[in-house]
C-alpha cells in the first residue's frame, strides 16, 4: 500500500482539532487546470469563475492561486461575495457580479472597483444614475438572454437597451455575454440554437467583445469561445460534459472519521425506520458525517464510501451528521474509532457521487460543509 495512504488512515480524530474529517484541496492541480483550459482557449482569455465560496473550496486561497496563473477575471453571483474577495485580489483583478445589484448597492459597489452585470433595464437605470451621482463614468458588462429564461436582458427590452446605448449614460460596456444551457450536452440542439441567438445579438449591438463560454462550452470549439471563457467547475476537477472522458485532474479530496463499529447479527434494522434490514451478520461503522456535511440523504441504500480500495456501501438512511457503512468486506479490527475512510479520492469521483445521489456534481461540491478540516496542498 502507497505510504501516504497509510499516514492519512493512521490520522485520527484527535488530530483535527474536532474535525468530522479532511477535506484536502490541491491547488497545484487547479493551477494545472486553468493551464489546461487556456491551451485550449488561447488567444482567447480565460476568466474563473469562483462564486459559491469557489464552489465550496474557498473563494480567497482559490483565487489568488488562478491570480498567480496568469488569471485576472473574476465571476461572483451576488455582490457580497464580491466585497469580500476584492481585498485578497491585486486591483488589476477585475471582480465581475453576474447576477448584478440590488437597489442601494450602486455606489458601494463603484467605490470598491466591482463591476457589475447588467440584466435589464432596471439595473441598467440604477447603474447609470450612480455614475451621474459620481459624476464619473462606470464599467458595466451586458448579459442577454439567449434563451435560458433565467438571467439577460429578453428580446423584447433590446430596443430600448440599444436607445439607452445611444444617449451614453455614464456607463462603459466591456464585453456582452451569454450563458450557455446545455453546454455539458456537446451534441445538444440547444447549444446551436444559443449561437445563432448571440449571433443575431452581436449584429444588433455590433463593436463589442463577447463572453459565452462556460466550462462546457470551452468544449464546444472555438465558436463559443468568444474573447473571455468562463470555466468553473473544470477548475475543480469536475466533468464538463455527460458522458465524455474527463481530462481535467481532481482537485477535492474527502476522508471522513469512524465514530463507532460494531456486529450485529441477521435481521438487524439499521437507521432511521429501519429502512435496512441485515440479511447475515453483518460488521458495520458509522462515520462521522451526514447530510449536514454536504453528503445527501439520497445517497441511502445507494452510495458507498472506500477503505483501501474496498467498496463500503452505506446501508440505512444518511443521517443529518452521521452514515452507516457494512464494512464486512474488510478483515476485522481494520476500522476502528478514528479511522478515516474514502468519500472523494481516488476511488470516487465527484461524479460516482453525484450518480449514485441523483443530482450533480456542482451540487456535492457546494455543498460540502465546514466540520471537515480544510487542508491546502
Amino acid at each position: 500500500m502507497d505510504s501516504d495512504i497509510l499516514v492519512s488512515h493512521a490520522r485520527t480524530a484527535t488530530i483535527m482539532q474536532g474535525a468530522t474529517g479532511y477535506l484536502t484541496i490541491d491547488l497545484a492541480a487547479l493551477g494545472r487546470n486553468y493551464r489546461k483550459l487556456v491551451s485550449m482557449l488561447t488567444p482567447v482569455r480565460a476568466g474563473a469563475v469562483v462564486k459559491a465560496d469557489a464552489y465550496g473550496l474557498g473563494a480567497e486561497r482559490v483565487a489568488r492561486t488562478l491570480y498567480g496563473q496568469g488569471c485576472r477575471h473574476f465571476f461572483v453571483a451576488q455582490f457580497i461575495e464580491a466585497m469580500r474577495l476584492r481585498p485578497a485580489l491585486a486591483q488589476d483583478a477585475q471582480i465581475f457580479v453576474l447576477n448584478g445589484l440590488q437597489p442601494g448597492n450602486e455606489i458601494a459597489c463603484a467605490e470598491r472597483g466591482i463591476v457589475p452585470v447588467l440584466n435589464s433595464l432596471a439595473q441598467w437605470r440604477q447603474w447609470s444614475a450612480a455614475a451621474r451621482a459620481l459624476k464619473r463614468c462606470l464599467p458595466a458588462v451586458l448579459q442577454f438572454d439567449t434563451g435560458m429564461s433565467r438571467l439577460g436582458f429578453p428580446r423584447e427590452e433590446r430596443a430600448d437597451l440599444a436607445a439607452a446605448l445611444r444617449d451614453g449614460g455614464n456607463v462603459e460596456i466591456l464585453f456582452i455575454m451569454s450563458h450557455l444551457a446545455s453546454a455539458d450536452e456537446t451534441d445538444g440542439a440547444q447549444n446551436g440554437e444559443q449561437l445563432a441567438e448571440m449571433a443575431c445579438i452581436a449584429e444588433e449591438f455590433p463593436g463589442f467583445d463577447i463572453s459565452f463560454a462556460n466550462s462546457g462550452g470551452v468544449f464546444l470549439g472555438d465558436a463559443y469561445h468568444g474573447v473571455l471563457a468562463r470555466p468553473g467547475i473544470a477548475l475543480y476537477g469536475g466533468a464538463s460534459n455527460a458522458g465524455a472522458e474527463n481530462p481535467m485532474e481532481p482537485v477535492v479530496s474527502l476522508d471522513v472519521a469512524v465514530v463507532q463499529t460494531r456486529a450485529v447479527p441477521e435481521g438487524t434494522k439499521v437507521g432511521y425506520g429501519g429502512a435496512h434490514v441485515t440479511h447475515q451478520e453483518t460488521r458495520l461503522a458509522t462515520i462521522a458525517a451526514g447530510y449536514a456535511d454536504g453528503l445527501p440523504r439520497s445517497l441511502s441504500g445507494r452510495g458507498a464510501v472506500y477503505f483501501n480500495g474496498i467498496r463500503l456501501p452505506i446501508v440505512g438512511r444518511v443521517s443529518m451528521d452521521s452514515i452507516t457503512v457494512d464494512v464486512s468486506a474488510l478483515p476485522q479490527g481494520v476500522l476502528t474509532l478514528g479511522s478515516l475512510v474514502e468519500v472523494l479520492g481516488p476511488h470516487q469521483t465527484l461524479e460516482h457521487i453525484a450518480r449514485d445521489a441523483d443530482t450533480i456534481s456542482y451540487e456535492i461540491l457546494t455543498g460540502l460543509g465546514d466540520r471537515y478540516h480544510r487542508q491546502y496542498r
